[in-house]
């Protein structure tokens, strides 16, 4: 196969994304908008958003390894976040939506005290730029492959062997990746990923039918997988590689709590939504749809390519050795691709696979850059304010995204370099694993116990990031005396528990945190309130500034006008009525035509009342954030 033609897709495809992000970062006029897209869009593009961010580079090339050798059970570790879904749709995106929090610390500061706000803004820190770095490490692997064929094209003698190449590629990939995340903030995140979305779900869903012309139709495909390979679940406690209850502890506990309650990425997709409300429908219609959908996109190149590894050389068009028994399965889908694909095709597929790659660091580059200035930035330039005796710094909002900007081009450097924590793992699903399995317990405990639970204490809280640390350092140093009594029957991978070790780890910072918080002063209701699922409305009465006004409206069309002396939006009595609106209410104006998803939008209050009908007045401020012009009509209507 000639590579030319991939090639000049994939750099096409480059193109488009680059220029859809860019033509979408100008609406980015501050950091609110760089890090919340300012809290205006619709639930069905922050659903597709996800579907961008969840279904990541790494999906692609793990799911495909791990449904390379072990058949449909590679779904398996896709299909954990209904579990925990109602905690979050219910618990924790009401929490720190009406709260206002900008960040995962920031709640631990409002819920705890500021040394916790510290050890989590640590903990978060070292998560994000770890799953940064492994996205980098996915997409290096996935290219390694191919890229050999190009520069041989151009002459060019660069080296894309063993982990000098790797690093080029990588290297090279985060200069593109850095260009528009940089430039463009979540607005653009949030237009890109849309794209990419629908190209992600085609890509993959190709690549099986094309596999399955490829065997010459699903019997061949079903007849050449194994039995093992066809049941759903793989067996409870072996191999050590792959097992039920180690995937469980590790994907099902670990890492879905982690994904829904402390990746800063999903969270700031959240808090793009015009409402609670439209938070939880596309949370619904993720766990509900996309998932689902998703768990076959990310695996179908593994189950295609082993139904092709044991039909060469028996199947008619199938040459013997196509697959060779030696490759490394981290490249299965690179190879699948490239043999049930015509170039063009192929082009195309691997295009998708790097916008899995952008989809996932661009959202992570941008969380990360939010922590620092939300939880780093900000705090330090208050110490320096009370050092300096009360002066003030004079830094306005373009000051703070300029700031954001040079953070996010720092955080990508570090994210490559964070690769070489990785890169030595026998598999990416491994090291996403080992990663999980690690990191998370102490946060996830912390902000579990912190949401449900009133008792937790802010002593316990600390105790359960540096004793739960410290025992899981014990753990990990002596696994056969402290992690084997948790394993629960599951074998050693490489000299260690990749997976079981996460319920040791959860376990531990639970018992601590518990222990703890029943030998210390808890806080009162008061000082709680708002903080804990206990208190969600109270939190709701905060955010609406007032008894919330339940009653049910609908949606009115108007024309706008200016009104300088106002600092609210102004309906007619009658427009009023029809929304069930009072005065003091929060309204939401947006460009009617649907479509725009929330992009020209504004939130604001009810004012007093006029009287002419089918006209909303707003202030120039109101025009120029909505990015409405003389010719939008508004759809309005009151936030529930």
């Amino acid at each position: 196969m000639s590579m030319t033609i991939p090639w000049i897709v994939m750099v096409l495809y480059f193109i488009l994304v680059m220029g859809f992000g860019s033509m979408f970062g100008r609406y980015t006029k501050s950091t609110a908008d760089f890090f919340f897209g300012g809290r205006r869009f619709a639930w069905w593009l922050i659903a597709m958003s996800i579907l961008a961010t969840g279904v990541g580079s790494h999906s692609f090339v793990k799911y495909s390894a791990k449904a390379f050798q072990h058949g449909f059970s590679s779904t398996m570790t896709y299909m954990n976040d209904w579990f925990f879904m109602p905690f979050f749709m219910f618990g924790w995106l009401p929490l720190i939506y009406y709260s206002r929090v900008s960040s995962v610390p920031e709640y631990f500061q409002r819920r705890f005290n500021y040394k916790a706000r510290f050890l989590a803004t640590v903990a978060l820190f070292f998560y994000m730029i770890g799953y940064i770095s492994i996205g980098f490490l996915t997409i290096g692997k996935a290219l390694q492959p191919m890229l050999p064929d190009l520069l041989s094209i151009f002459g060019l003698q660069i080296s894309l062997i063993g982990d000098t190449g790797l690093m080029n590629i990588i290297i090279f990939v985060a200069v593109i990746t850095g260009i528009y995340i940089t430039y463009g903030g979540q607005t653009a995140v949030i237009f890109t990923d849309l794209l990419q979305g629908f190209i992600l779900i085609f890509a993959g869903l190709l690549v099986l039918f094309l596999g399955f012309s490829y065997l010459g139709g699903f019997a061949n495909f079903w007849h050449h997988l194994p039995e093992h390979f066809k049941l759903p679940l793989a067996h409870f406690n072996q191999p050590g590689g792959f097992n039920f209850v180690g995937i469980f502890w590790q994907d099902g506990i670990a890492g879905s709590i982690g994904f829904l309650f402390m990746n800063q990425g999903l969270i700031m997709r959240f808090l793009a939504t015009r409402s609670v409300e439209d938070g939880k429908k596309a949370a619904a219609f993720n766990v509900l749809v996309i998932l689902p959908i998703s768990a076959i996109v990310v695996s179908g190149a593994g189950w295609i390519g082993h139904a092709i590894y044991q039909g060469q050389g028996i199947l008619p068009g199938i040459p013997a050795g196509i697959i060779p028994p030696t490759l490394d399965v981290d490249e299965i889908f690179t190879i699948t691709a490239r043999i049930v694909a015509t170039p063009i095709v192929f082009g195309f597929i691997m295009a998708a696979v790097t916008a899995a790659l952008m989809s996932t660091v661009d959202t992570l580059i941008n969380a990360t850059a939010a922590i620092f200035i939300n939880d780093i930035w900000l705090p330090a330039e208050r110490v320096l304010i009370r050092r300096s005796k009360g002066s003030r710094l004079q830094k306005d909002d373009r000051y703070y995204l300029k700031v954001a900007r040079w953070a996010s081009i720092v955080i990508t450097t570090v994210g490559v370099l964070g690769v070489l924590a990785f890169k030595n793992f026998a598999t990416l699903y491994e090291a996403h694993g080992f990663f999980h399995s690690t990191l998370t317990p102490p946060l996830i405990v912390a902000i579990f116990l912190g949401i449900f639970w009133r008792r937790f204490t802010d002593q316990a809280v600390i105790w359960t990031f540096l004793g739960g640390a410290t025992l899981m350092i014990v753990g990990a140093t002596w696994p056969e005396i402290f992690i084997t009594p948790f394993a629960q029957g599951s074998a050693m991978s490489g000299g260690k528990y990749i997976y079981i070790s996460a319920m040791y780890n959860i376990v531990v910072c639970v018992g601590v945190g518990v222990i703890v918080s029943l030998f210390t002063k808890p806080k009162t209701d008061e000082e709680l309130e708002g903080l804990t699922i206990w208190t969600v409305e109270r939190a709701r009465w905060r955010f609406k500034g007032g008894k919330p006004n339940d009653r049910p409206g609908e949606k009115v069309k108007l024309k706008y006008k200016i009104d300088d002396s106002g600092e609210f939006a102004r309906f007619a009595k009658e427009d009023m009525e029809k929304m069930a609106l009072d005065e003091g209410d929060l309204v939401y104006l947006c460009d009617s035509r649907a479509w725009l998803g929330g992009l020209k939008s504004v939130h604001s209050k009810a004012g007093k009342p006029h009287n002419e009908p089918g006209v909303v007045y707003i202030t120039p401020e109101m025009e120029e954030s909505a990015l409405f012009t003389k010719k939008t009509r508004v759809v309005a209507e009151k936030e529930l």
